[in-house]
């Protein structure tokens, strides 16, 4: 009888080797657990540590006064008063970050992407003195100069939409006037009405051109009608232009004038209701200075009044509001982005100022050709100033 060779050995090795690979097994998976709970835990308490406590004390904030690096800062606000309060990030009036309603013993926390500067932040009741937030630049904002978001604008796009309310119903006024000199007959009150609702008309071109069914009925020249003075859709201001200046009467002008009413009201509403953009502020003011130059090397654009200047003045006030709203915000990040607004805008105002006379100005006709081609020149440099700030800020 043959005897089997015995395997215990083999055996008994293998399961010591599978024994020995089950405890490194297990020896690896402890270690990678212990890695993992101790990553997580590091960035726990990173995530702790890097919160900006801030606690609303019932007349206070402590700390009252805060220094953060730029870029995304998280806050967390803890109520230790009596009240429910709220803590608010503001930019002069504008609130930039807040959280409302924070219960007495609770605690909120705010998110915020903040850019060099200092702030105000409030501190529960509204009689409480603000703290001060001041945030100091890091390499990574300085990266970003020059990139402003459109929400940067938001202050000075209030700022422009309250100028337009105002010059609009500033026109509104003076064509008002000017329909109740034409409607008694007095011709030289009429015409003298007629110059102011121009200059009024003029500070609001760089938004009213834009609705081109409306800027047609108010602002249309005989020249793009087929007919020209004689076209029966030929109206406006400066149809009453015709009739007061070429015409020298007031004949027929009422129902002009009535029109001109509804239609100076009806631009009340559009602009009450606009949506003002930074990129439509500057392109509409070039448009506006590119308008007036296209006509200004010759008879002008009242061909029949001549007073051209007067509207001149109204439209490089409204040009100014322009560049006024917009300076705080673009200078920022880059201080000499207005240098040629500036300069250009002084050279015309120094041309228009050699055409002073009296209280108001001299007739356009009255001009030299040379001093027309200047203030062409100047019209049209000043509009190429607007054109380069709007395509450097590249915002819509």
């Amino acid at each position: 009888m043959t005897n089997p060779k015995p395997a215990e050995p083999m055996s008994r090795n293998l399961v010591r080797i599978g024994l020995a690979l089950a405890v490194l097994l297990l020896l690896a998976a402890g270690a990678a657990f212990y890695y993992a709970s101790r990553v997580s835990d590091k960035a726990r308490h990173a995530e702790a540590g890097d919160k900006i406590q801030v606690a609303i004390n019932a007349k206070s904030c402590e700390p009252n006064e805060l220094t953060v690096p730029a870029g995304r800062s998280v806050f967390e606000i803890v109520n230790k008063s009596d009240r429910t309060v709220e803590w608010e990030i503001l930019d002069g009036v504008m609130v930039l970050e807040e959280r409302e309603n924070i219960a007495p013993g609770f605690k909120q926390t705010i998110t915020a992407k903040l850019t060099p500067g200092e702030y105000q932040i409030t501190c529960g009741l509204l009689s409480n003195p603000r703290g001060k937030l001041t945030v100091t630049a890091t390499a990574a904002s300085e990266a970003e100069k020059g990139k402003l978001p459109l929400t940067a604008f938001i202050g000075a796009l209030a700022e422009y939409q309250i100028y337009l309310t105002t010059e609009v119903a500033e026109f509104q006024k003076a064509v008002a006037a000017l329909s109740t000199a034409i409607a008694s007959g007095n011709l030289e009150a009429a015409q003298a009405a007629y110059g102011s609702a121009r200059e009024a008309y003029a500070r609001i071109a760089p938004v009213s051109e834009a609705f081109s069914d409306l800027d047609t009925a108010i602002n249309a020249r005989a020249d793009y009608f087929e007919k020209r003075e004689q076209d029966p859709a030929f109206g406006g201001l400066h149809r009453i232009e015709y009739g007061l200046f070429e015409q020298k009467s007031v004949d027929g002008l009422a129902p002009v004038a009535g029109k001109l009413e509804q239609d100076a009201t009806a631009l009340k509403e559009r602009i009450r209701g606009l949506r003002i953009s930074p990129d439509r502020m500057m392109a509409g003011t070039a448009s506006a200075l590119n308008r007036f130059a296209s006509t200004a090397s010759d008879a002008g654009e009242d061909r029949y009044a001549h007073t051209d200047l007067q509207a001149l003045s109204g439209l490089l006030e409204g040009s100014g509001k322009t560049a006024d709203v917009l300076r705080p915000i673009v200078v920022k990040t880059d201080p000499k982005a207005f240098e040629g607004i500036d300069k250009d805008a002084t050279s015309i105002k120094a041309l228009l100022g050699t055409g002073a006379e009296g209280n108001g100005y001299k007739a356009y006709d009255a001009l030299s050709s040379d001093e027309k081609t200047k203030i062409k020149e100047g019209a049209a440099q000043l509009a190429a100033q607007f054109t380069k700030l709007r395509d450097q800020l590249g915002v819509d």
